[in-house]
């Protein structure tokens, strides 16, 4: 069972997202769009666990005692670098709670042997990746210029930075993530709340 935890999205958000995203997808027809249902702000993924892993892990999230935050959902950007795209994403800015609550999530999985986060959290809306080749956000050794996302980046710099809205994130989930040829299928296990 492949498992991430995360935040959702306010369906207002999500639709000016989308509509955003269908406004620029001809500007980058061989990349893979992530679904409007499938967008998510990534705090701890986890991977492949065994289905019995469930249980210790919901245990394990209950403990935590975060605050939820604002979260303002704005600009965009490309991973690893603009030259070497793969990925194009959704900016966001959010308070100090936001990295808590993910700093708290990675210890409370690494008391089960899961893996702690090399990096500090980057929060961020994927929206596509480029087509064929790796959709890691990380640099890798032999990245080269990749021009997947050219027309894309070349368009958006004559526009203004897009605003999509601000939200208060109340909640978070432990999801699964089911992948097929037609793209991942995320589904909510457990919801937890923040306090407001």
């Amino acid at each position: 069972m492949r498992l991430f935890i995360a935040l959702d999205i306010e369906d207002e958000i999500r639709e000016q997202i989308a509509r955003f995203g269908e406004s620029v997808q001809g500007f980058a027809p061989d990349a893979r769009w992530v679904r409007p249902e499938s967008l998510h702000v990534t705090l701890k993924f986890i991977g492949e666990q065994p289905d019995g892993a469930v249980g210790e892990i919901r245990k394990a999230l209950t403990a935590i005692k975060a605050s939820g935050t604002q979260i303002h959902f704005c600009g965009y950007g490309f991973f690893p670098t603009a030259k070497s795209a793969r990925v194009f994403w959704i900016g966001m800015e959010a308070g100090p709670e936001l990295a808590s609550l993910a700093s708290a999530i990675d210890e409370q999985t690494a008391t089960l042997g899961i893996a702690k986060e090399e990096r500090a959290l980057s929060p961020h809306l994927t929206l596509a990746r480029a087509g064929g080749g790796s959709g890691s956000p990380r640099r890798m050794k032999g990245d080269r210029p990749n021009r997947g996302f050219q027309r894309l980046q070349e368009k958006l710099a004559a526009l203004p930075a897009p605003e999509f809205g601000t939200m208060t994130a109340r909640e978070f989930f432990l999801y699964q993530s089911q992948l097929s040829p037609k793209g991942s299928k995320y589904t909510k296990l457990e919801r937890f709340e923040l306090q407001v």
